[in-house]
C-alpha cells in the first residue's frame, strides 16, 4: 500500500466537527491499484473550482490538488494493491482503500461522507451520498486526490511495463489497451480476476489463477 498524507491543525484546537470526504479513483481500470483519497476541509481556508474530477482537465485536476494539500484541514491517500483486488474483489478493495485513507487522516475524522451506496467498516459514523462528488466539496476534493494520485501511479506502471500504454489510458478497458493486452498478454499490474485479462490469459496458454 501507498500511502501519503497532510496535516496543517492542531487536532486539539476547538472548532466544527472534523468531517472527511472520502472518494475512490480506479474501480473500472484493467489494471493498478484502486486508490482512494479522505480530506478535511478547512473552513477558513476557501478553495474554489472544487467539482468532481471528472469535470476537469488533467491540468485543472493538478492545480486544485496542489490547492487542496495546502489549503485542506487535512488529506490523506491510500490504496489496495492488484492483489488485494484480485483477493477481496473490487468493491471491497474499494472500500478497504477508503477505510486506510481515513484512519490515516491527523487529525482524525469525527465523522465521513463516502461517495456511492457502500460504506467501509469503520469506528466513526459515516453516510453514503450517491453522487456526493458532485454535491459535497469535500467529497469533489478527495475525488481530485485520489484520481491525481492513481494517474501519477499509473505513469509510474507504464515506466515498469512497457507496451501497454498505461500512460496514456492508466488501465481503462479502451480499444488500445485491450489489443495490447491480447497482444502481449497480461503483465503483473493487471487484475487477474477482471474477465479481459482471464481471456487473455487463456488466449496466450496461461494459467488462471
Amino acid at each position: 500500500m501507498k500511502e501519503s498524507l497532510g496535516q496543517q491543525a492542531d487536532p486539539a484546537a476547538p472548532g466544527p466537527r472534523r468531517v472527511a470526504g472520502v472518494d475512490e479513483a480506479g474501480r473500472g481500470p484493467l489494471a493498478g491499484p484502486v486508490v482512494a483519497a479522505a480530506v478535511i476541509l478547512d473552513p477558513r481556508c476557501r478553495i474554489d473550482g472544487v467539482r468532481d474530477s471528472k469535470r476537469l482537465s488533467p491540468g485543472q485536476r493538478e492545480r486544485m490538488a496542489q490547492q487542496i494539500r495546502a489549503r485542506a484541514l487535512a488529506w490523506a491517500i491510500a490504496d489496495a494493491s492488484v492483489e488485494e483486488i484480485d483477493c477481496l474483489n473490487i468493491l471491497q478493495a474499494s472500500l478497504l482503500a477508503m477505510r486506510r485513507a481515513i484512519e490515516a487522516l491527523k487529525p482524525a475524522a469525527e465523522f465521513a461522507l463516502i461517495d456511492g451506496d457502500q460504506l467501509p467498516a469503520l469506528g466513526i459514523g459515516a453516510r453514503a451520498v450517491v453522487g456526493g462528488d458532485n454535491s459535497e466539496p469535500a467529497i469533489s476534493c478527495a475525488s481530485i486526490l485520489a484520481k491525481t494520485h492513481r494517474d501519477a501511479l499509473m505513469r509510474e506502471i507504464d515506466r515498469q511495463y512497457p507496451g501497454y500504454g498505461f500512460g496514456e489510458h492508466f488501465g481503462y478497458p479502451t480499444a488500445v489497451h485491450r489489443q495490447r493486452l491480447f497482444a502481449l498478454g497480461p503483465c503483473p499490474a493487471h487484475r487477474r480476476s477482471f474477465a479481459p485479462v482471464r481471456e487473455a490469459m487463456l488466449r496466450c496458454g496461461l494459467r488462471l489463477p
